[in-house]
């Protein structure tokens, strides 16, 4: 009740100020790995530093929330970094990193850019309406104080960075049917992959800064989100920049084929067949000695 009665308190007597209120939000982003359940079996500890040094562009990125009463643009600091997408699957995890996102809070309205196998799209559906559940714990987030909210998400058929290896449990639980399988079946990379159905993720934000936006396509809470934990993902608010005389221009990304949300997974369902098939018809060939 009495995070209630705050959150009351402040956006009442901030509300008016509300559509006045524009700035930048720097987020530092960090995705974690389990590399004891990655890759091959027996993977030296060399190994695994290898591959989380090689990973690391896309695991630790920055990102700009620039945002006023109803619109926001999010997207990724430019980075001197040159970064390759490789080919096969290493070009089909590239392809889950989004591009520029758009929020229009009044209409709720989001864009989308993303890159696909080469491709450009523009993913334009509504927000993604979340279940918040504000609970009454609060700290300190530099100077403004966070309040924590929670929500259970459903996740998309395209977004691999869910990607984890199955359980060894569960493997073993299967043997007696993978030995059905032709060896060709056997090498699919994404027979030993799973994607949850729902994550639970985690939201901080402040009611000192009475707007529903947040990094991503998360929103509608009342208040700035300063700090946000989905699966594996964290996202924390090092800096804002409340009111700056030379706020960038917040419009949506433009460039790209038109799809709603299913109309694209739908898009990356049918490549991810494709390339399953390709690679049973390649390992089966190999098999046969051709």
């Amino acid at each position: 009740m009495k995070i209630r009665l705050l959150i009351f308190s402040l956006t009442f007597s901030l509300g008016l100020q509300a559509q006045n209120f524009a700035g930048q939000a720097f987020y530092q982003s960090k995705t974690t790995v389990d590399m004891d359940n990655f890759g091959r079996e027996g993977m030296s500890e060399d190994m695994k530093k290898q591959i989380m040094a090689r990973m690391k562009s896309f695991l630790e990125k920055t990102y700009i929330l620039t945002f006023n009463g109803s619109e926001s643009l999010y997207k990724e600091e430019a980075s001197l970094d040159v970064e390759t997408q490789g080919r096969g699957w290493g070009m089909m995890m590239a392809s889950a990193t989004p591009g520029i996102q758009y929020k229009n809070l009044e209409d709720s309205a989001f864009v989308q850019a993303q890159d696909f196998f080469g491709k450009s799209f523009l993913i334009k559906d509504a927000i993604p309406a979340l279940e918040w559940e504000i609970t009454d714990e609060t700290k300190m987030i530099g100077a403004y104080l966070a309040i924590k909210a929670r929500a259970v998400k459903e996740v998309k058929a395209n977004d691999f960075s869910m990607m984890r290896r199955r359980d060894r449990r569960a493997q073993d639980a299967d043997k007696d049917k993978e030995k059905q399988k032709s060896d060709s079946l056997k090498t699919d990379p994404i027979d030993e992959l799973e994607m949850p159905k729902t994550i639970e993720v985690t939201a901080w934000f402040t009611p000192q800064i009475p707007l529903g936006h947040g990094p991503g396509e998360y929103a509608g809470l009342p208040g700035l989100i300063l700090e946000l934990n989905a699966d594996r993902t964290t996202l924390l608010c090092s800096k804002i920049v409340m009111n700056p005389k030379d706020l960038p221009s917040i419009e949506a990304p433009s460039k790209g084929t038109v799809v709603t949300q299913d109309e694209f997974e739908a898009i990356v369902k049918e490549k991810t067949q494709e390339m399953r098939d390709n690679w049973r018809n390649r390992s089966g060939r190999r098999g046969r000695g051709e």
